[in-house]
């Protein structure tokens, strides 16, 4: 079976294509698989090479080599052709464009529009709300089957070291400590990770017994957090200085305003599972966290609402003179006041199972409410039995996706 994937970024890649390759490895071994990155604002760059090395035996093409492919420039090993292309992120446009120049049958998840109403043989939904969203947007009914959200398998997968470099990692985080997943866009790492340093520090005067670790994404590398720790992020989030250093179980951050170095692991979502709570950002991970039964709050600074990445060509709003980061600023807290909640769990929970954090926030105000979330085992663990029972019947998206995939392309 020849498959081509279409994907963007780090959280379409972890969530949804490292599930679904891994079984569809499992269930067809001799499939010969191809990965093509699509250019993206959302992506950081780092996804080939974590994806070359996480799949081996997949054909892996970065967005540079996958424009001039579209364009039929051709390029070099690039598959002759497809018996499925397979839309898991990014523009469906490009989807669309690697069918049409590799044949087979077309695919897409979770997402379509009208205008592809005829690409997709099938579109496969996440939930009936999904299915109904599919149906909406031109989806013939018939067209679209309910398998579940492949991030849970993701989460689980992640957890039991199935995609990282082993439990070694993870131990890093002392049990019942905190964990800080400060997002991967280079807008997040460069303001995030010195606004939640400054955090991990206010909350070491706070609480002093409560351990604090950073989560940050293998797709980000050390010299991009060496450099946001250098400058301090925006003025207007109040980060910390600092710099990167090397300890005994790997790489720390350390606060330039002294103290002991906050330790950093790359398998995120094995050392949540150790966690009192973690503290994060809307995306991806907040399902991922919910699916492990994790307690966290969700945070949404918009201190400096300019730099945030957002869908549509209101993102380069701030590349107009004079009036362009003023109208770009308005842009971003306008969108953000259109939705209650962020966090996707919330969303479908239909109320605030992870506490969530808006607008222009302080450190200190953050550190404050980690202590009092920490210090409140009742309410954490009445959130975590809820969180786990919300996608618990999700698990097994991967396979479900899989099977049906390699039947209806066969």
């Amino acid at each position: 079976m020849r498959i081509a994937l279409t994907s963007n970024g780090p959280g379409e890649f972890a969530g949804w294509v490292r599930p679904l390759v891994s079984e569809l490895l499992r269930q067809a071994p001799d499939s010969e698989i191809t990965l093509f990155f699509v250019p993206d604002d959302y992506a950081t760059g780092r996804e080939p090479d974590v994806a070359r090395a996480l799949f081996p035996g997949v054909r892996v093409v970065a967005a540079r080599d996958y424009v001039r492919f579209a364009l039929g420039r051709g390029g070099e090993n690039m598959p002759a052709g497809a018996d499925a292309v397979l839309y898991l992120g990014g523009d469906l446009m490009h989807a669309a464009r690697v069918h049409a120049l590799l044949g087979g049958k077309a695919f897409a998840y979770k997402f379509s529009r009208k205008r592809y109403g005829k690409t997709f043989a099938r579109v496969y939904a996440v939930d009936a709300k999904n299915a109904a969203q599919l149906t909406a947007w031109g989806t013939p009914a018939a067209n679209v089957e309910t398998v579940g959200n492949l991030a849970i398998d993701g989460a689980l997968g992640e957890a039991a070291g199935a995609f990282g470099a082993g439990a070694g990692d993870a131990e890093r985080i002392a049990q019942q400590g905190v964990l800080i997943m400060p997002g991967t866009r280079k807008h997040e790492v460069a303001n995030l990770i010195p606004f939640f340093l400054e955090a991990a520090v206010r909350l070491r005067a706070l609480a002093p017994e409560l351990p604090v670790a950073f989560g940050i994404s293998p797709f980000t590398p050390v010299d991009e957090v060496a450099r946001a720790l250098a400058s301090g992020g925006h003025p207007n989030v109040w980060g910390a200085r600092g710099r990167v250093v090397e300890t005994a179980g790997g790489i720390a951050l350390q606060p330039e305003s002294g103290g002991e170095p906050v330790p950093v692991v790359r398998d995120a979502l094995r050392a949540a599972e150790r966690a009192r709570l973690v503290v994060t950002i809307p995306g991806t991970k907040c399902i991922e966290l919910a699916a492990l039964g994790v307690p966290a709050i969700v945070c949404v600074p918009l201190n400096a609402p300019e730099v945030v990445v957002i869908n549509g060509p209101l993102q380069y709003l701030d590349r107009l003179p004079l009036l362009g980061i003023p109208l770009k600023r308005a842009a971003v807290v306008a969108v953000d006041a259109r939705f209650p909640v962020t966090a996707q769990p919330n969303m479908d929970a239909g109320e605030m199972l992870m506490p969530e954090m808006r607008g222009a926030l302080t450190p200190g105000h953050v550190a404050k409410r980690i202590a009092e979330y920490a210090a409140d085992d009742a309410a954490r663990a009445a959130a975590s039995e809820r969180l786990r029972a919300l996608y618990a019947a999700q698990a097994g998206a991967a396979a479900r996706m899989a099977r049906s995939l390699l039947a209806a392309a066969s």
